[in-house]
């Protein structure tokens, strides 16, 4: 699903982000519930400071922030691990030139448009400023979603990808 959204960005390179686990509920822009198979469900979030993704399976609950958050020191590890092994995350930045990030931006927006799992926020001033989130239906007891972060600006996208096993 594709948003405009009407607010600006609150972080403004891939250096403002840090990752909150199990942090509380943060205001959003836009929302999108997915039920999963085995009755879990997983909250996909945009912020005006990146996204969350709140999943809940049983008497589970896993919050997972990628934002800039206040009174929190910026920084978005590589790799972190939680639950007992149960959550892993990854995060890359890339740097890219502005053809280069616009042509990764349309590969986006043009794969997850009219994807049921899929939220695609594309803030004001520039079609290539976007937080997009994924979440891919549950395998071999898995819950998996990817996020990007696009900042036109400083030529930056920020890619995620977690796994969190629910068995």
């Amino acid at each position: 699903m594709l948003v405009s959204l009407d607010t600006p960005y609150a972080d403004t390179t891939a250096a403002d982000l840090s990752l909150a686990l199990d942090g509380p509920e943060q205001p959003a822009l836009h929302v999108l519930e997915c039920r999963l198979p085995g009755g879990a469900t997983a909250v996909l979030r945009l912020l005006g400071a990146s996204h969350q993704v709140l999943l809940r399976a049983g008497d589970r609950r896993i919050s997972e922030t990628v934002a800039c958050l206040p009174g929190r020191t910026p920084q978005l590890p590589e790799q972190a691990g939680g639950h007992d092994g149960r959550y892993a995350f990854r995060a890359e930045v890339c740097r890219l030139d502005r053809a280069g990030l616009g042509a990764r931006i349309a590969e986006l927006r043009s794969t997850l448009d009219d994807d049921p799992y899929a939220l695609v926020g594309v803030f004001p001033g520039d079609p290539d400023a976007v937080t997009a989130l994924r979440l891919a239906p549950v395998d071999d007891g898995a819950v998996r979603w990817q996020t990007w972060h696009a900042y036109p600006q400083t030529g930056e996208l920020v890619t995620t990808s977690t796994t969190v096993n629910l068995t």
